[in-house]
């Protein structure tokens, strides 16, 4: 069940007397509610709550968004509210690129993220076009399921399939298209997480987020691929537990 706090954001709780608040911002083609697993596995110790994109789910109607800078400036300004207790990002993927414009225009008002736990993703400066968004629709979505990225059953629907790919390829237009010639230091730790196996991030590519922040940065290697969260989930969620602890797991300075 989704909790509404604006049409932008989801809270899959909710935890609200928890003493950590974690946001997280779905992959490209992702959906608020595929953090669900882990914001049961967290409660009731963090608040998780989700960015839900347009054009999926109970957003299927709206015109989906091919620019990572937009999307930052409209989930800038859904997450105002949010902002009077500590809050700590998570983004997987394209959510990791989404998530680190966040919080650069929070850092620009004069608010400061907790802590920035960046999934799946290489550093902003970093040349991702791969050309899937510009695939035609069948190779787009046999790409998809190569990747693990798509529900099975989406993918065996062909009426279910017509309706999705167009977020889909927008969310993949966003990423492909997405990179910085500069790369500001957010003022929070940064926490990188990565597949040992994953074909778009090497674990030095990972590694590099340790130059974007002024504060502590910690790296954790996982079995797997690019969506090594799925069979990681324990233990992603014991890293998040660990460095949003009261007293939280060291950082490499």
């Amino acid at each position: 069940m989704f909790f509404p706090v604006d049409p932008w954001i989801r809270s899959l709780g909710p935890a609200p007397a928890a003493p950590s608040r974690l946001l997280c911002f779905p992959h490209a083609g992702g959906t608020a509610g595929y953090y669900r697993p882990m914001a049961a596995a967290l409660a009731p110790d963090i608040d998780i709550l989700a960015v839900q994109y347009p054009g999926r789910q109970e957003r299927f109607r709206e015109p989906p968004v091919d620019s990572v800078g937009e999307l930052a400036d409209r989930v800038a300004d859904a997450v105002r509210p949010l902002l009077h207790r500590p809050l700590s990002f998570f983004g997987h993927s394209m959510g990791a690129a989404v998530a680190y414009e966040v919080a650069l225009r929070l850092q620009a008002r004069g608010h400061r993220l907790r802590t920035f736990f960046v999934s799946g993703q290489s550093t902003p400066s970093a040349r991702r076009d791969r050309g899937v968004h510009a695939l035609p629709d069948d190779r787009l979505a046999a790409e998809l399921e190569r990747l693990g990225a798509t529900d099975a059953a989406v993918l065996a629907d062909p009426e279910l399939l017509d309706v999705l790919l167009p977020a889909i390829r927008a969310d993949h237009r966003a990423i492909e298209t997405y990179r910085r010639s500069d790369e500001p230091v957010l003022d929070c730790p940064i926490v990188a997480l990565t597949g040992t196996a994953d074909p778009y991030v090497r674990v030095a590519e990972a590694a590099a987020w340790s130059g974007l922040t002024r504060h502590g940065f910690a790296l954790h290697e996982l079995p797997g691929g690019h969506f090594f969260l799925d069979a990681q989930r324990d233990r992603v969620c014991g890293i998040l537990r660990g460095h949003l602890a009261p007293s939280p797991a060291a950082y490499r300075r």
